[in-house]
């Protein structure tokens, strides 16, 4: 089956289109409440995180921070993982960027004017129209910040979907017959070798998380990525820079067994500050 994720502009109603087409179709609705859940279950430290960082646009310092690539790194796992499963509508958070190049997912875009969104917004929160454009404009503001310092992509690029829609422009149900024919054209390409290159991304964030959550290791770097040779991925590997030169071997070693039968080449630096400046060592 095929996947589908929605970016959408705050007050832009493309949440009840989400909910309506995974409804329709029996697929999996994947929201902010449910990685809250999934976050819940690592523990309270990484719940607590998940909620500060779903209310809180994280400042210069806190994007550089252990817990919030850590939530970063959380969150994209449980993505790919739900993705895997076929059958998922996944609700913002980067989705679109982080499975961008999987033949079966189809991106989508929901925006609608803003006076069409304060309407909204108003009648959902119960706010006046000052308090409805001051929350739809943080909204836009935060998430649009947020996709760049992750992906480096722009959010409000329509280049970067499939779909664009405007629920000022067209109905809601002219906008789920679409995406529903969508959706049943991703799915004849999924493949075994689509599914081969998802389930290489799914490994590679599993890594990446389990490493980068862990609070034994100084690391102020870290990447795990599908090895590419050609057209076809083989393997991954995985690149940082770490703090601590005897953290490299357990964080190889972990990467290797998270990784099974599939090959892993490290390209881990060690890099130490001394009054004469950084130098690094591999």
């Amino acid at each position: 089956m095929a996947v589908l994720t929605i970016a959408r502009k705050y007050g832009s109603g493309a949440r009840e289109i989400g909910q309506a087409i995974a409804q329709q179709l029996k697929y999996d609705y994947i929201d902010r409440g449910r990685i809250l859940n999934d976050m819940r279950a690592e523990g309270k430290q990484w719940e607590e995180r998940a909620k500060y960082f779903d209310e809180n646009y994280p400042d210069l310092w806190e994007r550089y921070d252990w817990s919030f690539r850590g939530f970063v790194a959380l969150n994209q796992s449980y993505f790919l993982n739900y993705a895997l499963k076929d059958r998922a509508v996944i609700i913002g958070r980067g989705g679109n960027f982080l499975l961008k190049g999987i033949p079966f997912v189809l991106r989508v875009r929901i925006v609608a004017p803003i006076e069409k969104r304060i309407e909204r917004v108003m009648e959902k929160e119960g706010v006046n129209s000052e308090n409805a454009r001051w929350l739809i404009e943080k909204a836009d503001r935060e998430m649009a910040g947020a996709i760049y310092f992750i992906y480096g992509r722009d959010w409000d690029n329509p280049a970067e979907y499939e779909m664009v829609f405007d629920t000022g422009v067209q109905t809601r149900d002219e906008i789920i017959t679409a995406i529903k024919k969508g959706l049943l054209e991703k799915e004849k390409l999924n493949t075994p070798e689509a599914r081969k290159i998802l389930q290489l991304r799914a490994l590679a964030a599993k890594i990446k998380a389990e490493i980068i959550t862990d609070p034994r290791y100084s690391i102020s770097a870290l990447d795990v990525d599908p090895k590419e040779e050609g057209l076809v991925e083989k393997g991954l590997i995985l690149r940082g820079t770490v703090h601590n030169q005897n953290d490299i071997k357990p964080i190889e070693e972990t990467a290797k067994r998270l990784a099974g039968d599939v090959p892993v080449e490290c390209e881990l630096q060690y890099r130490w500050y001394s009054r004469l400046g950084p130098r690094q060592f591999k």
